[in-house]
C-alpha cells in the first residue's frame, strides 16, 4: 500500500569529507526526489560508502566535512555490515523497528476521543500522518510476510543476532526496511549476499516505495530494473550527462555505452587542445623574419626596408599580443588530462598439468554440504552456483584445504592452490599497502610482479594503511596477492562484491581469457547470464 504523504528530498550542497588520510568527496551536489531510487557509482574508494554515512549522520569523528545536508527526519541506512549488536536476537529487532509504528498507532487510537481538546490536536494529527504514511497498522502482517519472502521465517525469533550468517543478517535488515516504509532508505550493496527470489522481493519493495531511495550497488542487473538514474563519483571533463554533471537518466547498461563515448571525446578533445596550445605557443615567439622572411636590403634601398621594417615589427607586435591573448583563453578553457585508467592487467591462472584437476566423492562439511561427486578438469572454468546457505563458500574451502570435510574425499592435484573469500583478512590494519604485499607474495615476486603493474591497486594507495581502504579496495587487494603467485587453481568466492562495476566487467573477461582451472561461486545475475562454460548448482 503507497501512501499520498510523502515527506522532502535528499539535498547535498557542496559536501566535501577528508580523513587524516586524505579527501574522499570534493564538491559534491546532488538532490534525490521522492519517487527516484537513484544509485551511486564509481571506482572503489571515490566515496560511495562515505556519501552516504555523511548523510545519515554517520561519519567517524575523524572525519572532517564541510557543505550542507538536508534529508528526512524518517531515514534509514543500511550499510554493508547490519548495525544490530551480536547480543541481540531476532526478536529484540523486530520489535526496535516496530514500536515506533505501534507507537503511533497506540497514539491515534488513544487521542481519537479527545479531538475537542486543542493542545490535543496537533499531537493526534502527527501521528496519524506517521501512521497513514507508514501504513503502520499493516506494520505487523507486513513483517512476517518480508520475514518469509526474505526466507527468514523458519528461523528462531530468539536466535541470537550472533549465530546469523551475512545472507542472514542482510536479509533481516531489509526485513525491517521493508516492515518500516521509511520516507528515506539509504543502501550499501543491498544484494550483498541475497539469491535471485530475495533480489526481487527488494526490487519489488523498492519501486513501491514513495519515498527517497539512495543506493551504492555492484549488481548491474539490479541497476537495470531498479534504478531510476545514476550518480557517478568519478564523471569525465564533460560529466556523466555530457554537459558537466554528474546525474545519468537511466540503468546501467545505457550508461555504460555512455561513459565509453564520454570518455573517448574526453581524450579527442585533450589530444586536439594539445596541439592548439602548442600552435599557440610558437605563435607568441613569433620575430620579424616570420613577416619579412628572406628579404634583406640592399645598399640601395636601406632607407626603404628601414622604413618597411618598422611596419614589420608593428605586425608582429600585434600578432603576438593576439596569440598571447588566444594562448591564455586556451589555456583556462582547456580539459584536464584524462588519468590513466585502472585497468586489470593480468593472467588470473596459468596453465596446469592435464586431467582431474579436483575429484570430490560424497563430501559432508557438517550441514552445510552434501555433495555426491564433483570432477573439475585441468583448464575448466567452472561456475558454482545454489540459494543461499547451499554451501557455495563452504566447497570452496574445503577444495582449498581451508575447511576440514566431515566425511568424504576430495583429491587436489593443482601445483599451487588461492582462494579469494568474501571477507579478505590482513592482521594489522596499519601497515602499507605496499608492505602487505611484500610480505605477501615475497621479496623475489614482489619484485617481478610489482603490486602497481596489475592494475588493481591505485599506484596512489601504495603508501596508505590497510585499514584506510574501502572494502572494495581491501578485496582488490587480495585479488592482487592472490593472482600474483601464479595459481594453477583460483578460487573465486563472490569476485564481483564490492568492486566497482568496471573492474568487474573486467574481471569477467579475465576468466574468459585465463589459461588455468578457476572456479567461481556466485549469485551475481549479470556474471551468470554471460557465462559460457559448465556450470554445477549446488542444491539447498
Amino acid at each position: 500500500m503507497s501512501s499520498s504523504i510523502v515527506s522532502g528530498p535528499i539535498l547535498v550542497r557542496d559536501l566535501s569529507v577528508s580523513f587524516r588520510s586524505g579527501s574522499v568527496l570534493a564538491g559534491i551536489d546532488l538532490t534525490v526526489s521522492p519517487g527516484e531510487r537513484i544509485a551511486l557509482v564509481g571506482e572503489n574508494g571515490a566515496g560511495k560508502s562515505t556519501l552516504l554515512r555523511a548523510i545519515a549522520q554517520q561519519l567517524p569523528r575523524t572525519a572532517q566535512r564541510t557543505g550542507t545536508l538536508e534529508a528526512p527526519d524518517d531515514l534509514v541506512w543500511l550499510p554493508q555490515e547490519p548495525p544490530f549488536r551480536d547480543a541481540a536476537s531476532i526478536e529484540d529487532v523486530l520489535a526496535t523497528t516496530l514500536r515506533p509504528l505501534r507507537e503511533a498507532v497506540a497514539t491515534v487510537e488513544t487521542l481519537a476521543d479527545r479531538l475537542d481538546d486543542p493542545e490535543v490536536t496537533e499531537t493526534y494529527a502527527s501521528a496519524l500522518d506517521f501512521a497513514v504514511a507508514h501504513d503502520a497498522w499493516d506494520a505487523d502482517r507486513r513483517a512476517i510476510l518480508a520475514a518469509e519472502r526474505l526466507g527468514l521465517s523458519g528461523l528462531d525469533r530468539e536466535r541470537p543476532i550472533s549465530t546469523l550468517s551475512g545472507g542472514q543478517r542482510t536479509r533481516l535488515a531489509l526485513a525491517t526496511a521493508i516492515t518500516r516504509r521509511p520516507d528515506a532508505l539509504l543502501l550499501d550493496e543491498p544484494t550483498n549476499h541475497l539469491d535471485d527470489e530475495a533480489v526481487a522481493v527488494l526490487g519489488e519493495f523498492l519501486r513501491d516505495l514513495p519515498g527517497v531511495v539512495l543506493m551504492a550497488s555492484h549488481d548491474r542487473v539490479f541497476l537495470d530494473e531498479v534504478a531510476t538514474g545514476l550518480f557517478d563519483l568519478d564523471p569525465s571533463a564533460f560529466g556523466t550527462d555530457g554537459a558537466g554533471g554528474r546525474l545519468f537518466g537511466g540503468g546501467w547498461s545505457d550508461y555504460e555505452e555512455a561513459r565509453r563515448a564520454a570518455r573517448e571525446r574526453w581524450e579527442q578533445t585533450y589530444a586536439e587542445q594539445q596541439d592548439e596550445l602548442k600552435r599557440l605557443r610558437t605563435a607568441t615567439k613569433i620575430g620579424n623574419d616570420a613577416i619579412a622572411h628572406n628579404r634583406g636590403p640592399t645598399d640601395n634601398d636601406k632607407f626603404i626596408y628601414k622604413f618597411k621594417g618598422s611596419n614589420v615589427e608593428r605586425a608582429v607586435a600585434r600578432r603576438k599580443k593576439d596569440a598571447n591573448r588566444r594562448l591564455e583563453e586556451a589555456e583556462e578553457t582547456q580539459v584536464r588530462k584524462p588519468p590513466p585508467p585502472l585497468r586489470l592487467d593480468a593472467t588470473l591462472s596459468t596453465a596446469g598439468a592435464s586431467g582431474r584437476m579436483v575429484v570430490v566423492r560424497d563430501l559432508v562439511v557438517e550441514e552445510r554440504v552434501s555433495l555426491p561427486v564433483l570432477d573439475i578438469m585441468a583448464g575448466e572454468h567452472l561456475l558454482i552456483t545454489g540459494p543461499n546457505g547451499s554451501g557455495k563458500s563452504t566447497l570452496l574451502g574445503a577444495i582449498s584445504g581451508r575447511v576440514k570435510p566431515t566425511s568424504g574425499e576430495i583429491q587436489v592435484s593443482a601445483r599451487h592452490v588461492e582462494e579469494l573469500t568474501q571477507d579478505p583478512q590482513f592482521g594489522d590494519l596499519r601497515r602499507r599497502v605496499a608492505d602487505v604485499y611484500l610480505e605477501s607474495v615475497g621479496e623475489m615476486l614482489a619484485a617481478q610482479v610489482p603490486l602497481r603493474d596489475l592494475g588493481l591497486v591505485h599506484p596512489r594507495d601504495l603508501n596508505r594503511p590497510v585499514g584506510a581502504l574501502s572494502v572494495g579496495q581491501r578485496r582488490r587487494l587480495d585479488l592482487a596477492i592472490a593472482i600474483a603467485t601464479g595459481p594453477d587453481l583460483l578460487l573465486l568466492d563472490e569476485p564481483t562484491n564490492h568492486i566497482s562495476l568496471t573492474l568487474a566487467g573486467e574481471l569477467e573477461e579475465a576468466i574468459g581469457a585465463t589459461p588455468g582451472t578457476i572456479v567461481v561461486a556466485s549469485h551475481d545475475r549479470w556474471l551468470r547470464r554471460r557465462w559460457s562454460g559448465p556450470e554445477h548448482r549446488l542444491a539447498p
